[in-house]
């Protein structure tokens, strides 16, 4: 599947000093159905987990934005 990443998610990862690598590695290896998801993941290095929200539309997976999960639920 190709990845690409949203205008908004560069932004956000600028920001929030998130690498482009970093949220390679966190989709790396995971099975995504068509649609939008949700993707949670604690990374060393940073002090609350990133969420990475995606959209799935064939075989392209678009990350639409990333930010770190400052309040809800912990991972």
């Amino acid at each position: 599947m190709a990845i690409k990443f949203s205008r908004h998610a560069n932004r956000r990862a600028k920001l929030y000093n998130i690498p482009e690598s970093t949220i390679l590695n966190i989709l790396k290896g995971k099975y995504f159905d068509q649609g939008n998801q949700e993707v949670i993941g604690n990374v060393e290095g940073f002090k609350f987990p990133l969420k990475i929200v995606i959209v799935v539309e064939n075989d392209i997976i678009t990350i639409k934005t990333v930010y770190p999960l400052k309040k809800g639920r912990k991972v």
